[in-house]
């Protein structure tokens, strides 16, 4: 008797390929489908396609090979790999098998650019001049600020890359390769030339190399030639032929195989082009307002800063003083701390999605799949516990049947391509003897065909053996047998939608289904071409059960609430798939299938696609152009997928999600990794989307307002006041001290109405907050002038100091209302956010009488001063609730 082995890599009804993991994923106990060898388990992904493939030699015959002779060492030839030692070595002499190597300095030239930004550069041109002109306290109090500054901007922006680099690393490519005659897995950047790599169907190809070992071995070059049909390579033979050539980029299509590498890193052919390769994904909405935003404060601010130094030097002020109040004001009002507090706070939100188990790859993604809005995935694992069991095989009238299984048994036994979850379950159902068969050639599986042939012969006869989807099946048929017809009968009409009848039933119950067919061929044929599959006789259908997934009910719920739609894009039939949407109470509003996608133009599927929910029977390409139009409707589209086809989907969608477990091609084209294969992984992650453009929207609508405030005031302060309302060290000390308040956002808890629906950058409302509550502070700084100025007759220094005092109160504690759209106190801020603001606040108000007081041109206030500015402050904190309760019911009626 023979037996077959488990493979460890399976094709799901779509095409898509992926490995089967070690244990299941829900359960956490061990999965009976995967193939624990311990000679070869040094990685999940190559060395379980290796023994596969081993597999399939002893089967079918072996695999090409390059004979390599030993050296005049008596070692063996290179085929062996290296030794870590020699690996070592060349490492440190060629560098990582990386395109574009990370900078060593990194830090030193963030600081460089930090000092050579033209404000910065500005800032400490004022300081030169300070000391040039004797002000050593200036110079002393500005360069101290720039420095301060700069190294928390540095500081913070670095911790957040770098965790965020951490985290990619847990994503990053592996490869297996042969190190002291054994394999095992590392990294792809710790390649060099001379390593042996075992490459399988999935893998992308980490380096240039040669093929020296090949079992239909077929790749796709397109990223080099263009070129998207796959390319069959082969190894060299003895009589001199020389090997294929393998290149850094390219992917296994199919088959497996083993190659030496030649070259890596930038000395890979793609290398030579890698800087013309290098795209950034185009910018998202949200990038392109805040580089607006950014944009509108620069301009006024820089209108602002020329109005204020004309209006001094009409006014005779000192033109010392008036120059640097003037680059003072520029760099306070400027909104520098943006990109920190952008860029810290998707860091963090990076680190909160990695506890719920989504590794980010881009943090731009982040925002992305937070204004995601439309979902698109197929059914597979996702909506299914992909626990599929064989139940039923039956003829075409729907009678059980034996010769069904013997013949699915025959095709899913000798297939040497890539086994798919319902060929697992056709194997585990029970051994069948196929002492005595042996296996000829084969047709492998193709997207396209949607099935797979095996050409096998018994006792001198020779039989074409086929399986795959039913309408394609029953199309290449002429012939039917029922379950104990002594010879086959014609297909005709009555017989075709007898069994088509039966395909339908099968559905509606919820079995997968696979149909079986055959034909007798000469004794003589060795060989099977796709052309072989016509004049089949029709034996019946194998019918699978694939569980629905329960928390996959929960989870379309949640995403339901959260304003996110779920389109399914399958390759499995339209019934199958009703019945697990039902199943799991998934609406379906509509239903596609391929054939009839191929006969829409753009613009008539654009007018249907957002009334259908199931697109089935849908081949690769397909998906992609779904994914494209839905784009084109404005939508924000996500896309779960985990095999080799659905990289150019992944591509395609705002957000490319993918598994842990998927193949090398899916992973890479993804922009973030799920550790478990639960929907309920993809609700975390919108809601922490969601929370991160929040938070930084508050520092947007703060600052925003706050700064286009100061503008309007500074503006009224030259023309009112007979001298400056504040020195220019006191405008950068207010800045520096702001900034401070303001880090702490991106730790910030964000109620739940901010989550509840997909955020869009909108300018226009960003404008209108900030006129609307910039006028407001305006309003409550001129007040402030009044009382300062009539109502305790101030001087210059006691006048300064007051509005001081209350500029940065007012600044500070505007986030805790701002912050929320409900009432202040109803919504808990993080404790950091209310120590860092409580800081600042309990700063301002003792440093007038702190010996640091001189240094800054403070003088102590009187104590009604300090109770009349403390009432100033909440009347305009009561002020900003009312105006910000009046303005949400604004923006909403304008919505």
């Amino acid at each position: 008797m023979t037996w077959v082995k488990r493979p460890t890599m399976r094709q799901d009804e779509d095409g898509n390929v992926a490995p089967i993991p070690a244990r299941d994923a829900t359960t956490g106990t061990a999965n009976p489908h995967h193939d624990p060898n311990p000679s070869l388990a040094a990685t999940r992904r190559h060395v379980g396609r290796d023994s596969c493939a081993a597999d399939r030699r002893q089967r079918a015959g072996p695999m090409t090979a390059t004979p390599l002779a030993p050296d005049a060492a008596g070692r063996p030839g290179e085929d062996a790999g290296l030794g870590s030692a020699e690996a070592a070595r060349r490492l440190a002499e060629v560098g990582p098998n990386l395109l574009a190597p990370a900078p060593r300095a990194a830090l030193l030239r963030r600081l460089a650019m930090r000092f050579a930004n033209p404000l910065v550069l500005v800032l400490l041109g004022a300081a030169a001049v300070a000391a040039a002109t004797g002000d050593l306290a200036s110079f002393v109090i500005i360069a101290a600020i720039v420095a301060l500054s700069v190294a928390l901007d540095v500081a913070h922006e670095h911790g957040a890359e770098r965790a965020a680099e951490r985290l990619r690393a847990r994503v990053a490519l592996t490869v297996n390769v042969l190190r002291d005659g054994k394999a095992t897995s590392l990294p792809a950047s710790r390649l060099v030339p001379g390593d042996v790599v075992l490459l399988g169907a999935g893998d992308l190809v980490p380096a240039d190399g040669e093929v020296l070992a090949a079992r239909d071995l077929f790749v796709n070059e397109a990223l080099l030639t263009g070129e998207s049909v796959p390319v069959e390579k082969h190894a060299g033979g003895a009589a001199g032929a020389s090997a294929d050539r393998l290149f850094m980029g390219s992917s296994i299509v199919t088959g497996s195989g083993r190659a030496v590498v030649r070259a890596t890193g930038r000395r890979t052919q793609i290398g030579d082009i890698a800087a013309t390769l290098r795209r950034e994904p185009p910018p998202t909405a949200f990038a392109i307002g805040l580089g607006r935003y950014g944009l509108l404060i620069v301009r006024l601010t820089i209108l602002l800063t020329f109005f204020v130094l004309l209006a001094n030097l009409l006014f005779e002020r000192p033109l010392l003083q008036s120059l640097l109040f003037a680059l003072a004001l520029a760099v306070g009002l400027t909104p520098e701390l943006l990109p920190m507090v952008v860029t810290v706070t998707l860091a963090h939100g990076a680190l909160r999605m990695s506890r719920k188990d989504v590794i980010v790859k881009r943090l731009g993604a982040i925002h992305d799949l937070g204004s995601m809005d439309v979902l698109c995935s197929d059914k597979t694992g996702t909506l299914t516990e992909a626990h599929i069991r064989l139940i039923r095989q039956v003829d075409p009238g729907g009678a059980d049947s034996s010769s069904v299984l013997r013949l699915a048994y025959l095709n899913s036994a000798f297939e040497t391509g890539l086994r798919s979850p319902l060929d697992e379950a056709v194997l585990e159902h029970g051994a069948i003897d196929i002492t005595g068969w042996r296996k000829i050639d084969e047709v492998p599986f193709d997207f396209e065909r949607r099935r797979v042939s095996v050409l096998v012969e018994h006792g001198g006869r020779r039989q074409l053996i086929v399986k795959g989807a039913p309408e394609d099946v029953l199309r290449l048929a002429t012939q039917v047998q029922y379950e104990g017809d002594a010879a086959p009968r014609p297909l005709d009409g009555a017989a075709e939608s007898l069994a088509r009848r039966t395909f339908e039933d099968l559905g509606r119950e919820g079995f997968r289904t696979l149909a079986v067919a055959c034909r007798e061929v000469e004794p003589d044929r060795d060989h099977a071409r796709v052309d072989d599959e016509t004049s089949l006789v029709f034996v019946g259908f194998a019918a699978f059960i694939d569980p629905p997934k329960e928390s996959a009910r929960l989870a379309l719920q949640d995403l339901a609430s959260l304003g996110v739609t779920v389109k399914v894009l399958t390759g499995d039939n339209e019934q199958v798939t009703q019945y697990v949407c039902r199943a799991i109470g998934l609406d379906v509003a509509g239903v596609l299938t391929g054939d009839q996608i191929a006969e829409l133009s753009d613009e008539a599927l654009l007018g249907r696609i957002e009334s259908v929910s199931l697109f089935c029977r849908m081949k690769p390409a397909q998906k992609e152009r779904i994914i494209r139009l839905l784009r084109r409707r404005g939508h924000v589209v996500g896309y779960l997928g985990d095999g080799i086809n659905d990289a150019p989907s992944l591509h395609a969608a705002d957000v490319g999600l993918s598994v842990d477990s998927a193949v090398d091609v899916a992973r890479e084209a993804a922009t973030m990794i799920m550790l478990r294969h639960e929907l309920g992984a993809i609700v975390d992650g919108v809601r922490e989307g969601r929370r991160t453009f929040a938070n930084i929207m508050k520092y947007v609508m703060t600052g925003g307002s706050s700064n286009l405030g100061n503008m309007l005031s500074m503006a009224a302060s030259v023309l009112l006041l007979p001298f400056l309302p504040m020195l220019p060290v006191q405008i950068l000390l207010n800045n520096l001290l702001y900034d401070l308040s303001e880090m702490a956002i991106p730790a910030d808890r964000v109620d739940d109405a901010m989550v509840a629906r997909p955020p869009h950058w909108d300018m226009g409302l960003v404008w209108r907050f900030m006129l609307v509550f910039g006028l407001l502070s305006s309003v409550f700084d001129m007040l402030t002038f009044g009382l300062l100025w009539w109502g305790f007759g101030a001087g210059e220094s006691l006048f300064q100091t007051g509005w001081f005092v209350e500029s940065l109160a007012t600044q500070a504690l505007v986030i805790l209302v701002i912050r929320t759209r409900g009432l202040p106190w109803r919504s808990r801020p993080h404790g950091l956010l209310v120590a860092a603001v409580a800081f600042v606040v309990v700063v301002a108000a003792v440093i007038p009488v702190t010996p640091l007081a001189p240094w800054f041109g403070f003088v102590a206030l009187p104590s009604t001063m300090l109770l009349a500015l403390a009432a100033m402050v909440a009347a305009y904190l009561i002020a900003v609730q009312l105006t910000k309760s009046w303005f949400l019911r604004f923006a909403a009626r304008r919505a």
